[in-house]
């Protein structure tokens, strides 16, 4: 999934200092920079290109591919399908603001040896916070090479004042739903103007079927429903499966 980590001995033992830790990444221009870690603790990463490209071959263990995301209104890589899922996720989150894959590369020296890492995803939170995640097969969950590499970049991250997560596959029926409503994640032209009547119906709770019910084509009223499901603008508790018997309410914060 991610970069390569370079790990001489097997993982027993915890990193227990860090000595050297420089950054490698580059700018929207395509100019490529190294820095010290403190340094790059300022650098808005989300407005860069990828450090590193994502392979694609024959034959290999995984599928590539690009995913439109709302939030930088363009194509964004990814390196397997379980990644374009916490894509999808940080997409549809409203506390992220912008997400970037393959970011930068962590090049450093430690108590174990030399190593590097390119991070799978920087996601910039609206508060202005950070969150880097590495997504990994399940499978591979344990590996003493994948666990050391957590702990490093972990650490790296403790430093630069980051929230780190090594993530696997999504929670069930929260990804189920927010899969469904991201067919529907892209702008609206064909049944736009069904968006006020959609609000205002739903301004008190009201079932998904019933409110159909009040529109004159149901399959077209639902792809905007879904839609405004998507962009938060119509909400209801999406840890539960997502049928006509669902209660939908219009956001507190959309206006009249």
């Amino acid at each position: 999934m991610s970069g390569d980590t370079e790990v001489p001995e097997p993982a027993e033992a915890s990193v227990r200092e860090i000595d050297l830790v420089r950054v490698r990444y580059v700018d929207a221009e395509g100019v490529e920079y190294l820095v010290r870690l403190e340094e790059a603790a300022a650098v808005r990463f989300e407005d860069g290109r990828m450090a590193r490209a994502i392979p694609s071959h024959r034959d290999q263990g995984h599928m590539p591919g690009r995913y439109w995301a709302v939030k930088r209104g363009d194509f964004v890589e990814y390196e397997s399908v379980l990644e374009s899922k916490w894509l999808t996720l940080l997409d549809f989150d409203p506390r992220v603001s912008a997400f970037v894959t393959q970011p930068l590369e962590f090049d450093a020296i430690d108590t174990r040896g030399a190593w590097r890492h390119t991070p799978d995803v920087f996601a910039r939170r609206r508060d202005g916070s950070v969150l880097l995640l590495d997504v990994k097969n399940p499978e591979l969950r344990d590996d003493p090479k994948v666990l050391l590499q957590e702990e490093r970049t972990r650490r790296v991250c403790e430093r630069l004042g980051w929230e780190y997560a090594m993530v696997s596959e999504p929670s069930g029926q929260l990804w189920v739903n927010v899969d469904l409503l991201s067919s529907a994640r892209r702008p609206l032209h064909l049944g736009a103007d069904l968006v006020p009547r959609l609000l205002e119906l739903a301004r008190e709770p009201v079932e998904i079927g019933e409110l159909m019910r009040f529109m004159e084509f149901p399959d077209l009223a639902r792809g905007v429903l879904y839609h405004l499901m998507w962009h938060q603008r119509i909400v209801t508790d999406l840890d539960r499966p997502l049928r006509d018997t669902t209660l939908v309410k219009t956001a507190a914060e959309v206006g009249t």
